[in-house]
């Protein structure tokens, strides 16, 4: 959805704990019926209220910067950061604003980049430079810097896109290091006055994706930001995907720093930390998953269940190891192996803890939570989603439905009664 993001993290959509946030709602429910036999009957969680935080706040972000109204900006991204607010899909509030904020000049840029025929220089640096403007009429405000920071560093992945080295064009990789360069320079005077922020952490943690020197403390900058926002289990995946040698680790380096993160959030999340470290890099790369820990990844799994046992927590591992996991190459036994034994842990999650479907996690797990996936219909992906989790609960509870059960879901657990 967001290049910042996939450039930050790597991935994308899922739920996190968040103490201010609140449960979607649930409305209707949904049926599945195998011919002649059981009845598969599930709730069914509100899609639009899912994703309603994170357009609100968008849509706050690109209303104030389109009224100029930037110190109201500031101030909201401030708020959020301070409280650690965050999307039902664990998307810090202050991230989201700043995206809204700088959105009409992101996307003037990619449509632009887009049509070859049509370039020209105001839509490439129109709109950055209207914001550098923004920020030296503000000069002691650094979430606007940041907000102008942020842009550089989307506006570098735009000019970068999905060419490889040895075919991007020579004015697309001089362009994108200028706006990494320039993104590198607004930063420190970010961090000295705001040096308890995590959405500045994170901005340096994007930054590293254009960084070209040879040694780069990655494992240092996603430390310090998981301090500043351990409740945040984005951060932790985000260096999990960084730290594979495909970006700037080693898969030593990867399950080393997962078990210190492990030892320093146990408070928060038992052996979650290892686990959630491991999340997305084990699904991206085949090695790393041959070599993880796949007992203690287990237990993590299960302690994060424990510390956050919400219905969004439940349909995000429960999706993961159903389907998730299952997207590999599948050309590396013993990672087969691995992979094998999270897929038999949805069997627990879904019959023990599920009381309601969550489809739009369905829907982003198919595509491994990637954020940059682009999404056209909200209702259409969520109903892909839909249909992927029925399959999925659908064959887990096979034997039952072929014998004539009805499968229901409800608040107070599964119940399972005679057709």
């Amino acid at each position: 959805m967001f290049r910042f993001f996939r450039a930050r993290q790597a991935q994308s959509s899922h739920p996190s704990k968040s103490s201010t946030q609140s449960l979607p709602n649930v409305n209707c429910g949904v049926t599945s019926t195998l011919p002649d036999r059981g009845q598969l009957n599930i709730p069914l969680a509100d899609v639009k209220a899912e994703d309603l935080a994170a357009r609100d706040a968008i849509g706050r972000g690109r209303t104030l910067a389109r009224q100029d109204r930037w110190a109201e900006l500031s101030r909201q991204m401030r708020a959020a950061d301070k409280n650690r607010a965050a999307a039902p899909d664990g998307t810090p509030i202050a991230d989201l604003l700043a995206f809204g904020a700088r959105s009409d000049v992101v996307l003037a840029v990619e449509h632009a980049l887009s049509d070859g025929n049509a370039l020209c220089e105001y839509d490439l640096l129109g709109g950055i430079s209207e914001l550098e403007d923004e920020m030296r009429a503000h000069p002691d405000d650094a979430m606007i810097a940041l907000v102008v920071a942020l842009t550089h560093i989307d506006l570098a992945w735009a000019w970068r896109g999905t060419a490889t080295d040895a075919t991007l064009p020579p004015l697309h990789r001089s362009r994108c290091a200028a706006h990494f360069d320039r993104a590198a320079a607004l930063l420190p005077k970010c961090r000295a006055a705001l040096p308890d922020s995590p959405i500045v952490a994170a901005a340096s943690c994007a930054l590293l994706a254009g960084q070209r020197k040879a040694s780069l403390r990655v494992a240092d900058e996603y430390e310090r930001l998981i301090s500043l926002d351990p409740n945040n289990q984005r951060h932790m995946r985000a260096m999990g995907t960084h730290l594979l040698p495909r970006w700037f680790g080693s898969y030593a380096e990867l399950e080393v720093q997962a078990l210190r993160n492990a030892a320093r959030t146990h408070d928060i999340w038992g052996a979650g930390g290892y686990t959630w470290v491991q999340f997305d890099a084990i699904t991206l790369d085949e090695e790393a998953c041959a070599r993880l820990d796949v007992e203690y990844f287990l237990e993590g799994l299960y302690d994060i269940l424990h510390h956050r046992p919400d219905q969004q927590t439940v349909n995000m591992l429960s999706a993961y190891c159903a389907i998730t996991i299952q997207n590999g190459p599948r050309q590396n036994e013993k990672a087969e192996t691995v992979r094998a034994q999270i897929h038999e842990a949805a069997h627990g999650l879904i019959r023990d803890h599920m009381t309601e479907l969550h489809p739009m996690i369905w829907a982003h797990a198919a595509n491994g939570f990637n954020n940059s996936v682009r999404i056209n219909s909200a209702e259409r992906f969520a109903a892909r989603g839909q249909r992927d989790a029925l399959r999925a609960i659908g064959d887990l509870f096979r034997e039952e439905l072929l014998s004539g059960m009805d499968v229901t879901f409800t608040p107070s657990g599964l119940r399972l009664s005679q057709h």
